[in-house]
């Protein structure tokens, strides 16, 4: 995950517990977009068999849920985890905040609550819990994010593997995001030469990634500078 100053951060695994379905689905929709591993609780009677069978690393947590509130899911985490917890929700008075906390609440978001504002505190509070573990390696750009440790592209929840040049490929032009890279500088990286190898065999390459890409709705992702080389860019 990249944040808004453009640290990389890891894959986190974000279980949401919210019954409204917009806000549900509209919000895994954003944080998917960032990188997160998201999964919605489905049954709200076992939402802690499905918080086990997940073992996510922060929890966002709704408090007015069918069966049970947001209050007894998070003193059955409290028993057996330390993950952090983020409630949402819209009962946001101050005997609300002082009970959500209590209950060992990471933070506390009211309802309605801007994204941009959260994706930054769901950063913070991932930051402060993780900070001294190893995060995955991963490169982002434009909601896309390479993993460096098993070479697979994450985009809008789907996971697409790569050939060994595709990832090549990707590797190179999204850790200089924002600078043309090179065709020479392509080439040694895929063939570890710039002499004897066709310079029509690494735009056929980079055509097949393309491809695969957009089928995918990564459309324009790489863009060709011409006669210098190709580019990921920093939007």
């Amino acid at each position: 995950m990249v944040n808004w100053q453009g640290e990389v951060m890891g894959v986190y695994k974000i279980f949401l517990v919210e019954d409204d379905e917009v806000i549900a689905s509209r919000l895994a929709a954003y944080m998917t977009r960032w990188g997160l591993e998201v999964r919605r609780a489905a049954d709200f009677a076992r939402v802690m068999e499905e918080f086990r069978a997940f073992d996510p690393q922060l929890v966002l947590m709704d408090i007015g849920l069918p069966f049970y509130n947001g209050y007894h899911w998070t003193r059955q985490i409290r028993r057996e985890s330390r993950v952090p917890v983020v409630f949402l929700s819209s009962a946001s008075d101050k005997m609300n905040i002082v009970m959500a906390m209590d209950l060992g609440g990471d933070d506390f978001i009211p309802k309605p609550f801007d994204r941009e504002v959260l994706m930054a505190k769901i950063q913070a509070v991932l930051r402060r819990a993780y900070d001294f573990q190893t995060p995955l390696t991963v490169l982002a750009a434009r909601g896309a994010v390479l993993n460096t440790g098993d070479a697979s592209l994450a985009y809008r929840g789907e996971r697409i593997e790569l050939t060994k040049n595709d990832y090549r490929i990707l590797e190179t032009l999204m850790a200089a995001k924002g600078r043309v890279v090179a065709r020479e500088e392509l080439m040694e990286r895929l063939w570890q030469t710039d002499s004897f190898v066709d310079e029509n065999t690494l735009t056929v390459n980079v055509a097949r990634l393309r491809r695969r890409l957009e089928a995918v709705g990564l459309v324009d992702f790489i863009v060709t500078k011409k006669g210098v080389g190709y580019l990921v860019e920093d939007l």
